[in-house]
């Protein structure tokens, strides 16, 4: 999709130059020639694009049955602890219970699954399931500080992203079950992963379905087919209560340590969004330990990376087509840990514009399948996390070296290992019981025509409202503190530069040649800040206002897949109101 559409605006950029290009050039005389002529060409595209798809978006109707705010359910909303601590309740301890489920359906072979991240001619236009290379899972911790108010659940599903709709309908599966326990929080993450069963709907037989909504749509005949497999939706919703309910039940007493190291940027590879500089290559680890560990009873560890989980969808050749269904990267990191005997948890962070680097992750050594590269880069980041707070010495003696000498001979002067002298421990500390969870709704304007048309079509799950004529969706934004590590809780696909700061956010840095003009996660809660992304909404890519172009041009293709121009402004000052309430 990413490929044709490059191809449809190169042209449109040449028309761009010719027709509107040069007029920008007399106020930017300081300005290089090449950034000028760019700038000007993105700004005459981005009018084309906004206009023609706007054009497009008018002629179709609203869906039937659209919502008003006035009706909204807001039911399935939960803020959190509601108090905040600032140190552990009397007799305090954590506790924490773990559950995992394949989300991989048992007539995969027999009916029709569609990858949800890639559809393009390299993959023929068709990503329909016809290989399960490893796993698609939810992992779900449940958390509480022993303060007696409530467990805060969280659970990371491997998938594109899951909605708020479909989120709310897994928290209310999980209010019918008998937990035996009073729930302040239900937090509901995806990993991204761009070869796992569509969850939103955008990657299934989106033709056949575009063109039959379209025509439902101007006879007003109701008849709107969904984007996603509704049954497979239904197995999902299920199986991630029911995960969350085992979780639950899993509870046990213990302690809770946390980590931060940061690492080679080479991991991480801004592929596609120049303007944010922000690189943010921290790898974060919690640690929970049970007081009593067993063959049974083991340690969870919590990593938190941000890196597109991208590598093993992507079509290549006839082995490798678009459609082999993989966990990617996120499964072999978590098997790597599970086979040294902990439980795994994973958050990705702010990951607009963020891939796995190293060469997409292969480091010269030559393999057969494009998933085996993602197993490489897993598995480097498991013994990465793994070996987090050890010392060169420790990693060393321990390392594998029959497998690295066998790789050094294959791959030659190109490789790489992860450790060496200079490698440093990363302070480990305990952390005291004291878990603090806030959330908030936040109401966004969807200016974006194209994200609009996909509403009135019914093609992903989104309630969307209208009102005075302009449309809205409601989404969350969360605040955790672990012991008094600071996460943000952000919904959909965060450029980082509104996580720890960067040129994109500067008039100088931008698209418009404005200031974003509002604070980011660290200046609002500390520069030790933390993000966890696709959290609680898949509401694509989250771009500033004042970087923000329809133009598709100069590494602005997220914005077609951005709620519009008004969404980082609005989530950014919800966080500000979260801040004054931490702060206050």
């Amino acid at each position: 999709m990413k490929k044709l559409s490059v191809k449809i605006v190169s042209v449109i950029l040449a028309f761009s130059l010719i027709f509107g290009g040069f007029s920008a050039m007399g106020s930017a005389a300081a300005v290089d020639v090449k950034a000028a002529l760019t700038h000007a060409g993105v700004a005459v595209v981005d009018g084309i694009v906004s206009h023609l798809l706007a054009g497009i978006n008018f002629l179709v109707p609203d869906k039937k049955g659209m919502g008003s705010i006035s009706d909204r359910d807001t039911s399935q909303f939960y803020k959190g602890t509601g108090s905040m601590l600032d140190e552990p309740a009397d007799d305090a301890v954590w506790e924490l219970g773990y559950a995992k489920t394949s989300l991989v359906p048992d007539d995969w072979q027999t009916k029709d699954y569609f990858l949800g991240g890639f559809i393009s001619m390299q993959n023929g236009m068709s990503n329909k399931v016809e290989e399960v290379i490893d796993d698609m899972q939810v992992r779900v911790i449940a958390v509480s500080d022993g303060s007696g108010r409530g467990v805060s659940v969280f659970a990371n599903i491997d998938s594109i992203g899951v909605s708020n709709g479909d989120i709310r309908a897994i928290r209310s599966y999980l209010s019918k079950l008998d937990t035996g326990v009073e729930i302040s929080s239900i937090t509901v993450t995806s990993t991204h992963c761009h070869s796992c069963i569509d969850t939103q709907g955008l990657w299934t037989n989106l033709l056949s379905k575009l063109g039959k909504n379209l025509v439902n749509a101007y006879l007003r005949t109701g008849n709107l087919e969904k984007g996603v497999d509704t049954e497979y939706m239904e197995f999902l919703r299920n199986a991630v209560a029911n995960t969350m309910s085992e979780a639950i039940k899993d509870m046990k007493k213990g302690t809770m340590t946390y980590a931060v190291k940061s690492l080679d940027e080479e991991y991480f590879n801004n592929k596609n969004r120049k303007s944010s500089t922000s690189v943010l290559n921290d790898m974060t680890r919690f640690v929970f330990t049970p007081f009593e560990v067993s063959e049974t009873v083991k340690p969870t560890m919590i990593v938190n990376i941000a890196a597109h989980p991208d590598i093993a969808g992507l079509a290549v050749d006839e082995k490798d087509n678009g459609r082999q269904l993989s966990g990617d990267y996120v499964y072999y990191m978590g098997d790597t840990i599970e086979n040294a005997g902990y439980n795994f948890m994973f958050f990705n962070g702010a990951i607009a514009g963020i891939y796995a680097g190293r060469g997409l992750t292969n480091d010269n050594v030559p393999l057969e399948r494009r998933y085996q590269q993602s197993e490489r880069y897993g598995r480097e980041m498991g013994q990465i996390a793994l070996n987090l707070t050890n010392t060169y010495e420790v990693i060393n003696a321990n390392a594998d070296w029959d497998k690295i000498n066998a790789e050094m001979a294959l791959a030659g002067d190109g490789y790489t290992l992860w450790f060496d002298e200079t490698w440093e421990p990363a302070e480990e500390k305990e952390l005291e019981p004291v878990l603090n969870t806030l959330f908030k709704e936040v109401k966004i304007k969807v200016t974006n025509p194209l994200i609009q048309l996909v509403g009135k079509l019914d093609l992903a799950n989104y309630d969307v409202y209208k009102e005075n004529h302009r449309y809205y969706i409601f989404t969350e934004i969360g605040y955790v503190e672990f012991g008094g590590v600071k996460i943000a809780l952000m919904p959909g696909e965060i450029v980082q530069d509104l996580v720890a700061g960067g040129g994109s956010l500067t008039a100088e840095g931008s698209y418009s040649g404005k200031d974003f003009g509002y604070k980011t996660i660290r200046e609002l809660f500390g520069e030790d800040a933390i993000a966890f992304g696709l959290a609680n909404d898949a509401i694509g890519y989250v771009v500033p206002d004042n970087d923000y172009s329809m133009a598709i041009l100069d590494d602005h293709y997220q914005e077609l897949i951005s709620l519009g121009d008004e969404t980082a402004s609005t989530i950014m000052k919800g966080f500000a109101e979260i801040a004054a309430q931490v702060n206050g």
